[in-house]
């Protein structure tokens, strides 16, 4: 296997001394600027730190960022060197934002500082704006050689895009982002033209369960395919990044192969925890090594690991290429092929290219980040604990010191009087006895009147909000779990629900129910026509803060499995080389429910790459492959899909 990952090339930060004619030939969209600049990515910098790469948002605010995803506890500084032509005094703009000003609630739980040389710059950054824009820092002075950090004091979510140096002093940088990008790609000297990333039988862009399937099904029918995945590890909501168990059935009669990728790459079936649930446990029973050992393994894949999709080039009704930017470096790579999958479950590809899709008007399931707490009176528990500051607390547990303080958080959602699953024992569907089993769990979710995709900060801001009130009402409150700390937390969103691309069929829950049956039916579905919504036993007061679902059960839920969809569903209908996988297929909002676990959109992918396989060696497109080449696609979901040594 082909394994590219671009790391940054050239200085961490770019100079350039920048004539306001060249600049302005470039973009009319930036306002009449001249001196000199220096322009420093977060994301670039030498030493994370405790500091996490978020790339969510980039689709809104242009950029990667950083968070300081601490729970509570600093984390420890990101640090990077930089070159000034010449020491002296410029102005700093650090771009930022007040991440609970949306709500209006008092303090700024995102705070840090920006040391110059060791030295403070006097602006604590994080508390203005509820956007994120370029908060002033002030006139600094610098040397030639200067180390920066980004100190964070809270350990509650601080985020950093961007800093900016100006000589100056009266420089306003823009907030526009497509001004943006074009400033701050030409201060940091990238190339107008994205350069060349190869060209593939089939690019897959995500590589969660879907997509990794997919490649690999598509790869073992020796076709040359690109596998591209926007976060470091592979298994997208099934990855220690989100931590949501995989569910559904494989290997299903009439065809008993299809399903064999998706175990190959699956975690192992450990037992439950101490609470009963595969959710939100240690990261290591999300066995990411081995789905990424398993695409290692295979010669015709190309992994892009940590690159986006940010645009798409098409001609007509085909699409030619992808662009894509690497979360670290901002590199830019154009990836052409003949067949694409959009495996992204925002339906990303097939939107930029101007596919039919649909999204529900106003209400959404939501999307969860799931949590859980520690016990430092429980050496073993410190010992495995993820922390980020697991050496300070391993020593403060073997000296004894083991409460744990957590403070007041009046920026988080107020639950000093309102229950929530965890205050007692929950009553409500798949429950645990111990309260603590109940906290930030699946059932943890919210977003239910929020877009998916121009809101996902918010969302995840939102229930970030929900686990520190509701951490806050246990320790402060309640007076409980003196020991206890938050000990893990998702801030990677585990979505359910966006986009659905329109394929020759749409699948409804009534063809569930009815048991309709099709003649290109190719994979199994097994799990309830479940749809969330907001949980009426928990948002008394709460009106656009939800953060508890209700999973829909029951008569009118359910149907006899296993059910096997069609293969319809798998293709655009109006993008002549696009097929789907994932929660983005050709569904209606019910009948997304059955078919959005991830084996069952991992059972998608494998079928997408035996067409794939099908489209190259009969020069046919996945619409053809239904017209023409349906038996010869049926054989094939007949044979064997791991690869015997």
């Amino acid at each position: 296997m082909n394994r590219r990952k671009f790391l940054n090339v050239g200085s961490k930060a770019a100079l350039l001394l920048l004539a306001t004619n060249e600049l302005l030939a470039n973009s009319r969209d930036l306002k009449k600027i001249s001196g000199e600049f220096l322009f420093v990515e977060a994301e670039q910098f030498d030493d994370l730190g405790g500091w996490d790469v978020d790339q969510q948002s980039m689709d809104q605010m242009g950029s990667p960022y950083l968070l300081a995803h601490g729970l509570g506890q600093p984390v420890k500084d990101a640090t990077t060197k930089v070159n000034f032509p010449d020491k002296g005094k410029y102005r700093v703009w650090v771009r930022t934002r007040d991440w609970v000003a949306p709500w209006n609630v008092p303090g700024a739980p995102g705070k840090f500082q920006l040391i110059i040389n060791n030295k403070a710059v006097a602006e604590t950054f994080g508390t203005k704006g509820a956007e994120w824009h370029w908060h002033d820092g002030g006139i600094v002075d610098v040397e030639k050689n200067t180390t920066l950090q980004l100190h964070d004091l809270t350990g509650f979510e601080g985020r950093c895009d961007a800093i900016l140096f100006c000589k100056d002093h009266d420089f306003k940088p823009v907030d526009d982002v497509k001004a943006l990008t074009k400033f701050r790609r030409k201060l940091l000297g990238f190339p107008d033209k994205p350069v060349n990333g190869g060209d593939f039988d089939l690019v897959v862009s995500g590589g969660g369960f879907a997509g990794t399937s997919a490649a690999i099904s598509a790869a073992r029918k020796g076709l040359k395919v690109a596998l591209i995945q926007d976060r470091p590890v592979l298994g997208g909501n099934g990855s220690s990044e989100v931590r949501v168990w995989p569910e559904g059935h494989t290997l299903q009669k009439p065809y008993p192969h299809v399903g064999e990728i998706v175990e190959e790459i699956s975690p192992d079936p450990l037992d439950r925890g101490r609470y009963g649930t595969r959710n939100a446990r240690m990261g290591e029973n999300y066995f990411d090594q081995r789905k990424t050992d398993v695409v290692n393994k295979e010669e015709n894949i190309t992994l892009f690991i940590e690159e986006r999709v940010i645009d798409v080039e098409y001609k007509k009704s085909k699409i030619t290429a992808v662009i894509t930017q690497h979360t670290h470096s901002g590199v830019q790579q154009k990836i052409k092929g003949k067949l694409f999958a959009d495996c992204t479950g925002d339906a990303t590809v097939g939107y930029l290219a101007g596919a039919d899709y649909e999204i529900s008007a106003s209400t959404f399931m939501g999307s969860s980040n799931m949590w859980s707490v520690l016990d430092a009176a429980n050496k073993d528990e410190v010992l495995k604990c993820e922390c980020k500051d697991k050496a300070a607390l391993t020593i403060s547990c073997e000296i004894g010191k083991v409460e744990q303080p957590f403070p007041r958080c009046p920026w988080a959602i107020d639950l000093t009087d309102k229950p929530f699953p965890g205050r007692a024992s929950f009553k409500g569907q798949w429950g645990m006895k111990d309260p603590l089993g109940n906290l930030g769990g699946w059932f943890w979710e919210s977003g239910f009147d929020k877009n998916p995709i121009t809101d996902v900060e918010k969302i995840r801001d939102l229930n970030f909000r929900a686990m520190y009130g509701a951490w806050d009402a246990l320790k402060n409150v309640d007076k409980l779990y003196p020991n206890h700390r938050l000990g893990w937390s998702a801030y990677i969103s585990g979505k359910r629900e966006s986009r659905r691309l329109m394929g020759d069929v749409k699948l409804t829950a009534d063809h569930f129910r009815d048991n309709v049956a099709f003649e290109d039916g190719a994979f199994p579905c097994s799990w309830g026509i479940d749809i969330h919504s907001a949980h009426k036993e928990f948002d008394e007061g709460l009106k656009g803060e939800e953060f508890i679902s209700f999973a829909t059960t029951g008569k009118g839920y359910d149907y006899k499995g296993p059910y096997w969809a069609p293969y319809r569903t798998l293709y655009s209908k109006n993008i002549d080389n696009l097929f789907m996988a994932g929660r983005n297929i050709s569904v209606s909002r019910e009948g997304l429910g059955p078919v959005r676990v991830m084996k069952t959109c991992g059972m998608m992918g494998e079928i997408v790459g035996l067409a794939a396989s099908i489209c190259i060696k009969e020069k046919s497109t996945p619409r053809g492959v239904y017209q023409v080449h349906l038996d010869e696609l049926k054989k094939l979901m007949k044979q064997p899909s791991i690869k015997r040594s």
